[in-house]
């Protein structure tokens, strides 16, 4: 379940925030207001500017949230459009693109991936009358890594875009000019064109398994490859490779977990979500690859092929969702599923992973990895919209993720640590923190509310687990409009989180394998288990962890059957990127 709002504007009161002066009134020009815009926003308002975001679809909408807000300075850090000459002409606008210096247009980061590049970079450059073209105030370069595109903007774009507009916006407010190394100005060279689908097609023929990769990478998250599968037009996303099952190039050989995979001319791929192509009169969203072609009509006689949890087997050599290994007393499950959502059935799967990883007597710890572009963001929106019952399977779904969320904070043979290398949302945050530790990497942002999805109440015994680390007062506000995204260091200020360590993935992952083996191997860890025991029946005296699921579920039971239909209406436009129909109460923001 996504936790970005649902639409309109944010203004947050930087004296209540962080008890000192306001620094730079700050405007947020987004189309979206995604991972990046929330990480630089958490980044900006934790130095003590004053920052607004306005989500806005045309130069009549931008011009509005300019008049009303009077900014200092503006930023665009994700916009599609073109920042028009009565505002660029009139307001410094810095603009985000995800491109060194010299790349120019819409694609840049598809580009970069299609044409193989080894390093790329983020430019933060001054807005003028021509796309990607103006005054460079600051740029970051980082190397590619070989994954989808976007993961690539959820770590090395955002962090490298989070460090150039400090850099840009502390050279600004210091009354300073662009760095003598970037002086002349503008950005130079021409501008890349819009990857189109001619690019993108896949000649399943003769493109070997590389080329199939990194044509659907290029493409992740929007718009996907379009491609022909079994005789109808699909977008193609999450592509995987598979180093052992074989096929006449082209052909669906096997299916696991909801993916399907597919022959190359010289091996095969794992594609796990499918999106139908739209047409005139009705349009589509992302599902599970089965699930999207037994919609659509399309059986499929091949076998499901499992990958056992703890099969042996190197991560990149194939596509599974959930996989157990162990090292030094401690286990590490590791679920990665597609934008953090997950449905009813991995839950369930999820839950009997758990259960195994905690009947090995010979570990003490067990980690909880998450993915690494996501923890969770809790129950899975688009399969719910896809079922036959909305309403009933969101509530087969919550009542899935309750009963994981149970069985980690009941758990008494081990020691139980959260690791967030990705963000987390909704119900995604409380399953952190059912665990005994809970430790994030640093770029980590956080979203721990439900209601902006139509008033959703949520559960995750949420109601228990985030009082428990913060008191009631604190997570009313977390909980609360105007919804702002918590960044991880502020979240370790105030107790959500235990620490935070590792600027990127690689050093996040030695730091938490180094911290879980030294708790699976301390002397205490006895007496720890036996505190960790002796607070739960002190928490279940006071209150049973069944009250809790209870007072939930009651509350959640009326978004989902009761007579107000705002949750069923909020989650279809977010599942098919529907503005908000209505200004909601308080100010939020729309979705990403």
């Amino acid at each position: 379940m996504p936790g970005v709002p649902a639409a309109g504007t944010l203004r947050v009161d930087m004296k209540r925030e962080r008890g000192g002066p306001k620094g730079e009134r700050i405007l947020f020009l987004v189309s979206a207001h995604n991972s990046l815009s929330q990480r630089a926003w958490v980044a900006l308002t934790e130095l003590g500017h004053d920052v607004a975001v306005a989500v806005v679809d045309c130069d009549m909408e931008m011009e509005a949230a300019v008049a009303r807000h009077e900014p200092a300075l503006i930023v665009c850090p994700f916009v599609k459009r073109m920042i028009p000459e009565s505002i660029w002409s009139r307001h410094r606008c810095l603009v985000v693109h995800p491109g060194p210096i010299g790349d120019r247009g819409p694609s840049s980061l598809d580009w970069a991936i299609e044409l193989g590049a080894h390093t790329w970079g983020v430019t933060v450059l001054e807005a003028n009358g021509e796309f990607d073209a103006g005054r460079v105030w600051a740029t970051r370069e980082f190397r590619m890594r070989d994954v989808g595109k976007s993961s690539i903007y959820r770590h090395e774009v955002r962090h490298a875009a989070t460090e150039a507009l400090l850099e840009a916006i502390a050279r600004i407010v210091a009354k300073g000019c662009p760095p003598n190394a970037l002086a002349g100005g503008a950005a130079v060279g021409g501008a890349r064109p819009l990857m189109r689908q001619a690019v993108r097609a896949i000649d399943w023929q003769s493109d070997s398994t590389d080329a199939v990769l990194r044509k659907i990478r290029a493409a992740e998250g929007h718009p996907g490859v379009l491609d022909e599968v079994k005789g109808d037009a699909f977008h193609l996303f999450g592509a995987h490779r598979e180093c052992a099952l074989r096929g006449r190039s082209g052909e669906i050989v096997a299916t696991r977990a909801g993916a399907i995979c597919r022959a190359t001319c010289d091996g095969a791929v794992w594609i796990t979500h499918l999106k139908r192509q739209d047409m005139p009169t009705r349009t589509h969203f992302k599902l599970p690859a089965t699930r999207a072609l037994a919609l659509a009509g399309i059986d499929l006689d091949v076998p499901e092929i499992g990958c056992a949890i703890d099969a042996t087997i190197p991560e990149r050599d194939t596509y599974r969702e959930i996989a157990y290994r162990e090292h030094a007393g401690v286990g590490y499950l590791r679920f990665d599923f597609y934008n953090g959502a997950m449905s009813t059935e991995q839950c369930m799967q999820l839950r009997d992973a758990y259960a195994h990883a905690c009947a090995q007597a010979q570990t003490g710890v067990v980690v909880l990895l998450g993915g690494a572009d996501y923890f969770s963001n809790g129950i899975h929106l688009n399969v719910i919209e896809a079922a036959d019952d909305p309403a009933a399977e969101s509530w087969r779904n919550l009542v899935a993720i309750n009963d994981l969320v149970r069985d980690i904070v009941e758990t008494e043979s081990h020691l139980v640590v959260s690791a967030l290398a990705g963000d987390a949302a909704a119900g995604g945050v409380p399953l952190a923190l059912a665990a005994d530790m809970v430790v994030a990497r640093e770029d980590v942002v956080l979203n721990p509310y439900y209601q902006h999805m139509g008033g959703l109440y949520g559960s995750e015994y949420w109601t228990y687990l985030l009082p428990r680390r913060v008191g009631p007062e604190i997570a009313g506000r977390l909980t609360s409009a105007p919804f702002t995204p918590l960044g991880a260091h502020r979240a370790a200020r105030i107790g959500v989180l235990d620490a935070v360590f590792g600027a990127t993935l690689a050093d996040f992952d030695d730091q938490t394998r180094a911290l879980a083996q030294r708790l699976a191997n301390e002397p205490g860890l006895t007496q720890q288990l036996a505190d960790k025991h002796r607070r739960r029946r002190h928490d279940e005296r006071l209150k049973p962890l069944e009250a809790y699921r209870r007072q939930e579920l009651a509350r959640s039971r009326e978004c989902f059957f009761g007579a107000d239909a705002r949750y069923h209406e909020a989650r279809r436009r977010f599942v098919y990127k529907l503005p908000q129909a209505v200004a909601p109460a308080h100010p939020a923001l729309r979705a990403a």
